[in-house]
C-alpha cells in the first residue's frame, strides 16, 4: 500500500520527523517516498489516497522555503472543493509557542486539506520546543495514535522489522583503483537549494563591540558587485566544522580504532526506492569531506542517534542507557543529558565508549545530520557595494566545562579577508510600503538593527539621487534602537547619528546598562504616545519589528497597544494588512 509523507523544513528538523515516520511505515509493509513538498507534483495530490504531513513554522507564522510553491498550488481558488476527496491525511506541525503564531502554517494546511475535501485520520498534532520533553512530548504519543488508526482502519499489521535497523543508505569503500575521476569537494555540491549559490569574496571582518563587551559582533563586508537584491532580503550561508571539531572528530576514530581514515573514499547508494541519495551524496567523497562540510558535528542529536548507537552496543549497562533515551518514558533523561546542558553528537560518542566502539562508517553516515544553511538578513543596500552582515558570535556556559560555540557564527568570525564563501540570495520577511511617503516605525534592538540598516540606506542613496534632480521630499522613518551601552554595543552608531542629524530618520536610542534602572526599547514608545498615534491612524505608518525572539516581540506589541488606548482590534487588523510585521530568531 502506498504511502506519502511530506514535509516543509528550515532548519531539517521536520526532515527528520518525516524520516522517522517513513522509517517506520516500512515496518507496515507500506511503500512511498518521503519527500520536500515543493519536490513533490503537486498536481498529482488528487490522486493519492493516504498522505502524512510534517510541517515547521517559521519568520512570522510563515511557510518553510520547501513547501511555499506546493502551498501556493493548494491556494488557488480554481481548485474544486473536492479536490481530494479520495485523500486521507494526518498533519503533524513543529513549533514554538513563544511566537505568537503559534504553529501557523501547519493550521493553514491542515484546514485547507480539509476545505478541499480531505479527510483527517486522527487530529493535528501541534508540538512545542518550549515544552520541557520538546518535540517530542506530542510527536510520540502522536504517531502511536497514527499507526493504531492505520491498524484499526485499514486493517494493517506490523511485519516484524525492526524500524532502528532501517537504513536509508549504504557505503562502499573504494579502493583507488575504483575512482575514475578526483574526488569532488564537497563544499559546492553539499548546497541544498535548486538555485545555483553565490561565490563572496570577504573584504573586511571586525568586531563591533567593544572589547569588554560580553558579546563578540562582527561586521562582515563582501564584495558583490554581480549580485543584486532588496533592502530586507537575507544571505543564506553554508557553514563548515571547525578545525578543532575535525581533529576531536578524527581523534576519536583513532582512538577506537575504526576501519576508516580521513581519507578513505565512500560511495553512498539507496537502499530503497522511495529514498534515493541527495544530491551532496551523489559523487564518491572523502571521509574528510564529509566530516568537514556535510555532517554537522555540533548539533544535538535526537532519539534516533542513541536507537542506532544501541545496535551493536554488547556492554549491557550503555545498551540499556542507549534504549531507555529512546523511549517516551525516557524523554526526561534525554533531556536532562542533552537539553540542558547542550551536549554534541560528538560528546555523546566520546562519552558511550563501548557502542563507539562497535560503530561503522555506515552507520555513522546515518547517524549524522547535515549541516543546515544560516540565515541573516543584510545590513546594507545594493547601491552601496558591499554586502555586509552583523553577525552575533554565539558563545556560551552551561554545566559542562567547554564552552558551547555557534556553528556558523564561530565559522564567519574564523574567516580571513580574501576567502571565498557561498551564498545564496533570498527574499525577506518584511516588506516596505509600495508608497515610499508612507511612514516607518522600526525597532530593532540589538543585531535586530541590521535589516533596517539596509532600508534607510537604501532610502538614503535615493534622496541622494532625487536631490540631484531637485526634490527633497523625505519620507518618515522613526527608528527604535536598543543596546546595553551607548560605549560599547552601539551597533552602526555612525551611520544611525549622521542620519538622525540629516533629518533622514527619527532616532531614539535605549541604552539598557547607562543607568540605575533599565530602559528598553518598548518604555520608549510608550514615551511617545502622541507622535505615535498620529503616524499609526492618520498617516497608516507602518510598524517593523526584528531581534530576539524571547521577551521584546511581545513587549514591543504590548507597548503598541497602549499607544493605541487598549484598542488590540486595531493591532490585529495591522497584522492581517501586513503593516506591522516581525522578524524574530531564537
Amino acid at each position: 500500500m502506498r504511502l506519502l509523507i511530506l514535509y516543509g523544513s528550515q532548519t531539517g528538523t521536520a526532515q527528520d520527523v518525516a524520516e522517522q515516520l517513513w522509517r517506520y511505515s516500512k515496518t507496515y509493509g507500506f511503500e512511498g517516498p518521503v519527500l520536500a513538498m515543493n519536490a513533490y507534483p503537486v498536481q498529482n495530490l488528487i490522486e493519492e489516497t493516504l498522505v502524512l504531513f510534517v510541517v515547521a513554522t517559521t519568520g512570522d507564522g510563515d511557510e518553510p522555503e520547501n513547501m511555499r510553491n506546493f502551498w501556493k498550488f493548494l491556494l488557488r481558488r480554481s481548485l474544486p472543493s473536492n479536490s481530494l476527496e479520495k485523500l486521507q491525511f494526518a498533519c503533524l506541525g513543529l513549533g514554538d509557542s513563544s511566537y505568537s503564531k503559534f504553529n501557523y502554517a501547519a493550521k493553514k494546511l491542515n484546514k485547507r486539506l480539509q476545505q478541499l475535501g480531505a479527510k483527517s485520520i486522527i487530529p493535528m498534532g501541534l508540538c512545542d520546543d518550549q515544552h520541557d520533553h520538546g518535540l517530542g512530548a506530542v510527536a510520540l504519543p502522536w504517531m502511536d495514535k497514527l499507526w493504531a488508526e492505520l491498524e484499526k482502519s485499514l486493517g494493517v499489521k506490523p511485519n516484524g522489522q525492526d524500524s532502528g535497523r532501517i537504513f536509508k543508505w549504504s557505503c562502499r569503500m573504494l579502493n583507488n583503483a575504483d575512482v575514475q575521476n578526483d574526488v569532488e569537494p564537497a563544499q559546492h555540491v553539499l548546497w541544498p537549494h535548486e538555485e545555483e549559490p553565490q561565490k563572496l569574496i570577504l573584504r573586511e571582518n571586525v568586531r563591533t563591540t567593544d572589547m569588554e563587551h560580553f558579546q563578540d559582533v562582527r561586521l562582515l563586508k563582501f564584495e558583490a558587485e554581480k549580485s543584486t537584491w532588496s533592502p530586507g532580503d537575507i544571505l543564506q550561508v553554508q557553514p563548515q566544522n571547525s578545525r578543532e571539531q575535525i581533529e576531536d572528530f578524527f581523534s576519536w576514530v583513532k582512538e577506537h580504532n575504526l576501519d576508516f581514515s580521513p581519507d578513505t573514499v565512500v560511495e553512498i547508494t539507496s537502499n530503497y526506492k522511495d529514498m534515493p541519495v541527495p544530491k551532496c551524496y551523489s559523487k564518491p567523497l572523502t571521509v574528510r569531506q564529509m566530516v568537514t562540510y556535510l555532517w554537522d558535528l555540533s548539533h544535538k542529536p535526537r532519539q534516533r542517534a542513541f536507537e542506532l548507537l544501541a545496535l551493536n552496543c554488547e556492554d549491557e549497562l550503555e545498551k540499556e542507557k542507549l534504549l531507555e533515551f529512546t523511549t517516551a518514558e525516557g524523554l526526561d533523561s534525554l533531556i536532562n543529558y542533552i537539553n540542558r546542558p547542550r551536549r554534541t553528537i560528538l560528546e555523546v560518542l566520546q562519552d558511550f565508549r563501548q557502542a563507539s566502539s562497535k560503530m561503522k562508517l555506515e552507520t555513522l553516515i546515518e547517524l549524522f545530520s547535515f549541516i543546515q544553511p544560516r540565515s541573516f538578513s543584510i545590513a546594507s543596500c545594493v547601491e552601496s557595494g558591499k554586502l555586509e552582515l552583523l553577525v552575533a558570535v554565539v558563545e556560551y556556559k552551561t554545566k559542562l566545562s567547554k564552552p558551547r560555540l555557534g556553528l556558523c557564527s564561530n565559522w564567519l568570525k574564523s574567516l580571513e579577508s580574501g576567502t571565498t564563501i557561498l551564498g545564496c540570495l533570498k527574499s525577506g520577511t518584511m516588506k516596505l510600503p509600495k508608497n515610499p511617503q508612507i511612514p516607518v516605525i522600526m525597532i530593532g534592538p540589538g543585531t535586530g538593527i541590521a535589516p533596517f540598516r539596509s532600508f534607510i540606506q537604501s532610502r538614503y542613496f535615493l534622496r541622494k539621487n532625487e536631490t540631484c534632480n531637485g526634490s527633497d521630499d523625505v519620507p518618515t522613518m522613526v527608528v527604535y534602537f536598543g543596546c546595553r551601552n551607548r560605549s560599547k554595543d552601539f551597533h552602526f552608531q555612525n551611520d544611525l547619528e549622521k542620519w538622525s542629524q540629516e533629518g533622514l530618520i527619527v532616532l531614539h536610542c535605549a541604552f539598557s546598562r547607562d543607568q540605575e534602572h533599565k530602559i528598553y526599547v518598548q518604555h520608549l514608545i510608550e514615551q511617545h504616545v502622541d507622535e505615535l498615534q498620529k503616524l499609526i491612524l492618520d498617516r497608516q505608518a507602518f510598524i517593523l519589528v526584528a531581534g530576539s525572539s524571547n521577551d521584546m516581540p511581545k513587549s514591543v506589541k504590548e507597548a503598541f497597544t497602549k499607544v493605541l488606548n487598549g484598542q488590540q482590534a486595531v493591532l490585529e487588523e495591522m497584522i492581517k494588512q501586513r503593516r506591522y510585521q516581525e522578524e524574530t530568531w531564537s
